[in-house]
């Protein structure tokens, strides 16, 4: 009996251990942003924190919970799977961005609203609605900026400066809803935006950017960007805005993602393989790769045959890191033909 009641001690304690460092983990601060863009029916989420993979999986994108044509959720500060779970409940139910705030405040799973931090934003109505919660016991500097179209949140952060920039940012940036939510990280790329990386000289640890074009899978949308783990020292914004601007290159990008014309796949001998059925749009030149770390590969594709039925080969891809790539088709002239996301294992 005596053998039982030690092993159960041994058990609760490691359970206690486990918990305490769960909420320590749990207890991040992140500065992000939901916004959305009525003309195009784009919804967006973009966001960095102090933590990475090796904190906690997927490092900031983890709060991010984007609901294509509909609108998009971040909850954040001391992150809780049941809260961010009941969030998507209630919105896809039909809470307003206001209502959904009130929600969660008065129906926290551990009746802990004031150390939790919430944004949201929709466009289900026909016009934008937005809105934000940021609990008082939430780490200083704490707070949120709400817009028509969008909703600005963060804590632990240097100073007010932080979330004003981040507005300044995606406010006074012209051009797709893409391009201004990363003025609006850009505007967070300052040493200790997230007060704990300050003596890292970096705003924080990974960083993310999400679009949904209308009609996107939730699983699978047109842009889904994430710098998950980068080295001490480097910069996750500067690493994610050169992944971006792979991505953005084109100035069709309202189409990218959209057109099934490229393919790319993983073989059975792991080599890369692709196929093209756009070739009436321009014979392709060159298959490009970018790491999410800034990996890149130029592969000649034009040795490969190409009839009116289109293109299909394969490239050899060992050597190239583990991770998510952006694979891009071009032609002769530069012109970008398909773009496509793909994880490399």
């Amino acid at each position: 009996m005596e053998q039982i009641e030690r092993m159960k001690s041994a058990v609760f304690t490691a359970l206690l251990f486990f918990t305490i460092s769960v909420a320590s983990t749990s207890a991040q601060d992140t500065f992000s942003i939901v916004a959305v863009d009525i003309t195009t029916g784009q919804v967006g989420s973009a966001g960095a924190t102090c933590l990475d993979d090796d904190d906690i999986a997927g490092g900031a994108i983890i709060i991010s919970d984007v609901v294509p044509d509909h609108g998009a959720i971040h909850t954040q500060s001391y992150w809780h799977p049941a809260n961010q779970s009941n969030a998507h409940e209630q919105f896809i139910e039909g809470a307003s961005p206001t209502q959904l705030m009130d929600w969660l405040e008065s129906n926290d799973v551990q009746d802990s609203p004031g150390i939790r931090q919430y944004g949201a934003v929709d466009l289900v109505t026909g016009s934008a609605r937005a809105d934000a919660f940021t609990g008082e016991a939430c780490m200083d500097y704490h707070g949120h900026l709400v817009g028509e179209d969008y909703a600005i949140q963060g804590n632990i952060l240097l100073d007010a400066s932080i979330l004003e920039a981040m507005e300044q940012g995606f406010t006074e940036t012209s051009g797709t809803l893409a391009e201004r939510l990363m003025a609006a990280l850009q505007g967070a790329n300052v040493p200790g935006a997230d007060s704990r990386c300050l003596e890292e000289g970096v705003s924080s640890r990974s960083a993310f950017i999400r679009v949904a074009f209308p009609g996107d899978d939730p699983n699978n949308l047109t842009l889904d960007l994430n710098v998950s783990i980068t080295p001490e020292g480097v910069e996750p914004i500067t690493e994610l805005q050169g992944v971006f601007d792979a991505w953005n290159q084109s100035t069709e990008t309202s189409e990218v993602g959209k057109s099934n014309e490229l393919q790319v796949y993983l073989d059975s001998a792991g080599r890369l393989a692709f196929s093209y059925s756009g070739v009436e749009s321009g014979v392709p030149e060159q298959l490009l790769l970018t790491s999410m770390l800034g990996q890149e590969g130029a592969y000649n594709v034009s040795r490969f045959w190409v009839d009116q039925a289109g293109l299909s080969g394969w490239v050899d891809i060992r050597g190239f890191s583990p991770g998510t790539y952006i694979v891009r088709l071009v032609s002769k002239s530069g012109k970008l033909l398909g773009t496509r996301k793909m994880m490399i294992h």
